[in-house]
């Protein structure tokens, strides 16, 4: 059996924890019972002997198996990773969410898509790239008592995101730890009322007014701090058409989304401008986790 799992980008500048997007980049799993376990692995993380050894998609799907089974089996594994690896856009979710809807499909259970959001809380403990990876669209997300509550949004057809990814790594635990232990209530307002109005935006298909929407005050500049490039990615995004221009994730990665005509030439001078960083167009995710 095969499962595609799309990229997400969370937060969204203001909707910290809580508000995330799916992209049509995909990690691949194909899982088939074998004799014997077998691992192989292309693109991202193929060259880390370690994944062969103490890989998180075995860890979850195994341990997934047995509660619905009560039995261990021997699977090959063969992993197609294309989203990359630390850049905030939720690869570490991809396995998550891919690792628990395989293993109820395995083990002959209907894959209930809230059920398996629910599950991958246990495992990464904030709704906002999990959330996306299992329903796609632009998804507003809340926790209450251990329950994810989630509303969706299809996103247009004519929406590209413009994603620049850096070289550079950052780990989301060490872009936490940089953040304030309190915030001043002026900043939370700030940021409840941006976050509202971004929700609103997506809902109700206003992108006209994304980039004011998405003003944040809580993490987004202190994380970029790392990098300080991504502060002219932004303004060079913001003077050629981007309708909203923030941090994805934790970063490094960073998203702009634009009108799909106006996606390339975007991309071309980004490229031209940090030709040391990748720089991708992708179309939007509507349709989360897909088993073939």
């Amino acid at each position: 059996m095969k499962i595609l799992t799309p990229a997400t980008s969370a937060n969204l500048g203001p909707g910290f924890d809580s508000l995330g997007l799916a992209l049509k980049l995909y990690n691949e799993v194909v899982v088939s019972p074998q004799n014997f376990t077998s691992v192989s692995i292309v693109g991202e993380g193929s060259d880390k002997i370690s994944l062969r050894k103490n890989n998180t998609f075995i860890n979850i799907f195994n341990q997934i198996i047995f509660e619905l089974t009560g039995k261990h089996s021997n699977f090959k594994f063969s992993f197609t990773n294309n989203i990359p690896f630390s850049r905030g856009l939720g690869s570490s979710s991809s396995v998550i969410v891919s690792a628990i809807a395989l293993a109820y499909q395995i083990s002959g259970f209907k894959v209930d898509r809230q059920q398996v959001l629910n599950r991958a809380l246990e495992f990464e403990n904030h709704p906002d790239n999990i959330s996306p990876a299992v329903w796609g669209g632009f998804t507003a997300n809340v926790v209450h008592k251990g329950v994810v509550y989630s509303h969706k949004m299809d996103l247009s057809s004519d929406l590209r995101a413009v994603v620049v990814i850096p070289n550079n790594a950052m780990s989301t635990k060490q872009s936490r730890g940089k953040l304030p232990k309190s915030y001043s209530m002026k900043d939370v307002v700030s940021n409840v009322s941006h976050a509202a109005y971004l929700t609103a935006c997506f809902m109700s298909k206003d992108y006209t007014n994304l980039k004011i929407a998405s003003i944040d005050k809580m993490h987004e500049e202190i994380r970029m701090q790392g990098l300080n490039e991504l502060f002219e990615v932004r303004e060079l995004a913001y003077n050629n058409g981007a309708l909203m221009s923030n941090l994805s994730g934790s970063g490094s990665s960073f998203l702009n989304l634009t009108y799909k005509d106006d996606a390339n030439r975007l991309k071309d001078l980004l490229k031209q401008r940090f030709g040391d960083f990748r720089v991708e167009v992708f179309e939007l995710d509507n349709n989360g986790f897909m088993i073939l």
